[in-house]
């Protein structure tokens, strides 16, 4: 097994981030951004990870490729992704990304997204196995933090799936983590994700496992745990409009609880919260436009959500939603 590596200072051990079987916020591009990512911690999120930084990017110094690495005290434990086709090339960017001080180093063998894969990125790394474990070997040789990977259960069709023997081999690389989104790369997000090959992954190494693909609720990530024996559950999609799923997670699985949906306040507390911060950091128009995508899951299931949505979607300033939303909530208390 490979030598326990260090975490920055005052960090929690790598092997203590995955004691109480998390609930992780998936990598999510124009989504898991700092906003969002302090966000989601407000409501029970313990371990993040970035959007994907494109290692060409972040080589070039490029600005938007070094803010995503940025991480702000508050912001932590948080794993930094990268992403790219050139070994080389991905373990220089390791060794950028780790002066930021993440909980651990990433790497996306996942992303199915055609223009990605086609250049070997991402998921393109499934249609050669020995080149991925040689890259991912490569990287872990280079840096003093963790690395992990993140990956489907193999490329297509769906009766060649690496995935098992591939944790093996990853983990002999010195891969510290492995998360498996359970689709092939060909499948994208159609079709249902088959947990048990997460679990067939888990079965055969000893580094922790994490399942995902389809935990939409509590009882989902509960349920995949079980089935699995992994060691924790990343959540993507289903975060997007509810990032309640987070704490709803926890209570299920510490306590048996099954939470109450959240309250019109809250609901509406939160759509605040995401416009204020989207604004301060993009600025009044693209920081309205792009809280967009998540407002009207925040609101889904609240009486006239239909027209409350419509009416966000049209209004261009933060004074004007937060308007909307002050009248919205003296409608549906009255």
């Amino acid at each position: 097994m490979p030598p326990v590596m260090a975490l920055p200072a005052g960090a929690r051990s790598f092997e203590e981030l995955f004691a109480r079987r998390p609930a992780i916020l998936a990598p999510m591009e124009d989504v898991s951004d700092d906003v969002y990512r302090a966000l989601c911690r407000t409501v029970g999120a313990e371990l993040c990870v970035t959007e994907f930084v494109n290692v060409e990017g972040l080589l070039r110094g490029c600005r938007k490729a070094r803010h995503k690495i940025t991480l702000l005290p508050s912001d932590r434990p948080t794993a930094i992704q990268i992403y790219g086709a050139d070994p080389e090339r991905l373990a220089e960017a390791a060794t950028v990304a780790e002066r930021a001080e993440p909980a651990y180093i990433d790497i996306n063998c996942g992303c199915w997204v055609p223009k990605i894969a086609r250049r070997g990125a991402g998921a393109g790394w499934l249609r050669d196995p020995d080149a991925m474990v040689a890259m991912a070997k490569m990287v872990v040789e280079r840096v003093s933090l963790p690395v992990t990977v993140k990956t489907r259960i193999g490329y297509g069709p769906e009766s060649h799936m690496p995935i098992v023997e591939l944790a093996r081999r990853l983990e002999d690389a010195g891969v510290r983590a492995l998360t498996v989104h359970c689709r092939t790369a060909k499948m994208g997000h159609s079709g249902a994700a088959d947990w048990s090959w997460a679990g067939r992954a888990r079965a055969v190494v000893s580094m922790p496992v994490v399942v995902n693909g389809d935990v939409n609720s509590a009882a989902d990530a509960a349920r995949a745990l079980a089935e699995t024996g992994c060691s924790g559950v990343m959540v993507g999609r289903r975060a997007i409009d509810h990032p309640w799923i987070f704490r709803e997670i926890r209570a299920l699985l510490d306590h048996g609880v099954e939470l109450p949906e959240p309250t019109v306040e809250e609901r509406l507390d939160l759509c605040r919260a995401l416009l204020r911060a989207r604004v301060d950091e993009r600025g009044e128009t693209r920081g309205v436009t792009c809280s967009r995508r998540h407002l009207g899951g925040f609101i889904k299931g609240l009486a006239g959500a239909s027209a409350l949505r419509r009416e966000l979607f049209d209004c261009p300033t933060l004074a004007g939603c937060l308007e909307i939303l002050d009248r919205a909530a003296l409608r549906i208390a009255a």
